[in-house]
């Protein structure tokens, strides 16, 4: 069913780098979709209205402004004006936006969208200059170097933020709970995107994260659940899936991985006003981890395909949705190429989840909601009592085979404290492990 459909992307703002779009968007050909048309009568007096403005910019304006650079920008308002996630896409930026679904794209690693004329940050990437810069969700970017971005359009904005990998740029960002603006430097990178990562939690426990839905995660879900059957030895008792932070992506992919999890059912179905706007997607009879119990950790970053897998899964009954309320991208923008090699990104369509549930600025609520907080161990400080290990000279143990041995146990340390410190994480395996008690 999904071969004979169009690519979708879900778009949520613009990728920083090659990546620009990320939420509902379907590549169409210009000739195939055809809006209905409610009155033929052409709007004259506007028009008029337009072609005189036109000309007394040309005539008065204190510098010289070639025709085509008044009309792109006279088609970009036009998109602009009608919602944050319509726009017009020169040669470049629809080139752009293709590729960006491949995984590998220049930049800093970044989620955003316009708001009241600032940046704001929807998430930053996994393993990116962003991420590592310690940007974070909600994160306001008020100046690119010296240039404030107050005026500035978001295509404009995120022009500045590409560039050479290795050369950088200073964001000041203003940021909740701060007092003073926070200068970042940050350098550019070429940034390749592992959408799918995986680990055991525990004997029977898994753990995958997806933090881009691409035209390959489908399949990177089905490899990394087959690897973690294997470090098992087994079936799973119970599967942690990841979507915080996750900004969306290719809608297939979204599909797919629901899919990977349901026996049958809608997943998703899309309305709007054009006829081929209008798409439902149903479960294949297979659940690749065999009824296992799962919790899906969602946040203020996940969004877009994110929360077409979270209301899916909760819709469905097969999952636990924890952490907080998602971001509410809820729309599906199609890309209709224009005959000089750009095109234009125009929403077309809503997306429902199974039950009927449009979560257009209305998010995906938690079935458990998580305060965003920091687990740690409590600081017991130093022991009085004295051990023979502490003693200067003491003979080593002899049952312990290798200092190789040791290392890879610090590294399981490491591994463990590093889930205790994610809070939602550990509350999410708790969750499972209770689960799996009362299925027993």
């Amino acid at each position: 069913m999904l071969k004979k459909k169009a690519i979708f992307i879900l778009s949520l703002g613009i990728m920083l780098g090659v990546f620009i779009g990320v939420c509902g968007t379907v590549f169409a050909d210009k000739t195939n979709v055809a809006a209905p048309v409610e009155n033929n009568t052409l709007p004259y007096e506007d028009l008029r209205t337009f072609t005189e403005i036109f000309g007394r910019i040309k005539r008065d304006y204190v510098e010289p402004v070639s025709d085509k650079k008044l009309l792109e920008d006279a088609v970009r308002g036009m998109l602009s004006g009608l919602d944050p996630h319509s726009a017009y896409l020169v040669a470049e930026e629809y080139q752009e936006l293709r590729e960006g679904t491949t995984g590998q794209f220049g930049g800093l690693g970044i989620e955003v969208t316009m708001e009241n004329g600032f940046i704001k940050v929807v998430s930053p990437i996994d393993d990116t200059p962003a991420q590592k810069a310690g940007i974070k969700t909600g994160d306001l970017i008020i100046k690119l170097d010296d240039k404030p971005v107050k005026g500035m359009s978001l295509t404009d904005s995120v022009k500045i933020m590409r560039g050479e990998p290795n050369s950088k740029i200073v964001l000041t960002i203003v940021r909740e709970g701060l007092d003073a603006p926070l200068k970042l430097t940050l350098a550019r990178d070429i940034i390749k995107v592992k959408s799918v990562k995986s680990r055991l939690l525990e004997k029977g426990y898994g753990y995958v994260r997806i933090s881009s839905f691409q035209s390959g995660t489908g399949e990177g879900l089905r490899e990394s659940l087959a690897s973690l059957k294997k470090e098992n030895g087994g079936l799973l008792r119970g599967l942690v899936l990841d979507l915080r932070n996750n900004p969306g992506g290719v809608l297939n992919a979204a599909v797919e991985v629901s899919d990977a999890f349901l026996k049958s059912g809608l997943i998703v179905y899309t309305e709007g006003r054009i006829e081929n706007s209008e798409m439902r997607f149903n479960a294949s009879p297979d659940d690749l981890i065999e009824d296992a119990p799962m919790v899906v950790l969602i946040n203020a970053g996940s969004a877009s395909a994110s929360e077409i897998v979270a209301g899916a899964l909760q819709d469905q009954k097969r999952a636990v949705i924890m952490g907080e309320k998602s971001f509410g991208k809820g729309s599906v923008q199609t890309i209709l190429p224009t005959s000089n090699g750009a095109a234009v990104k125009l929403t077309t369509a809503r997306y429902f989840t199974p039950s009927g549930r449009s979560i257009q600025a209305e998010g995906i609520e938690p079935d458990i909601a998580l305060a965003r907080v920091k687990l740690e161990n409590l600081d017991k400080g130093e022991s009085l009592s004295i051990k023979e290990a502490d003693l200067s000279g003491h003979l080593q143990n002899a049952n312990v085979a290798s200092k190789a041995k040791n290392e890879d146990l610090d590294k399981d340390k490491a591994k463990e404290k590093a889930d205790i410190e994610d809070y939602s994480l550990h509350e999410a395996l708790n969750l499972l492990k209770g689960i799996s008690i009362i299925k027993k």
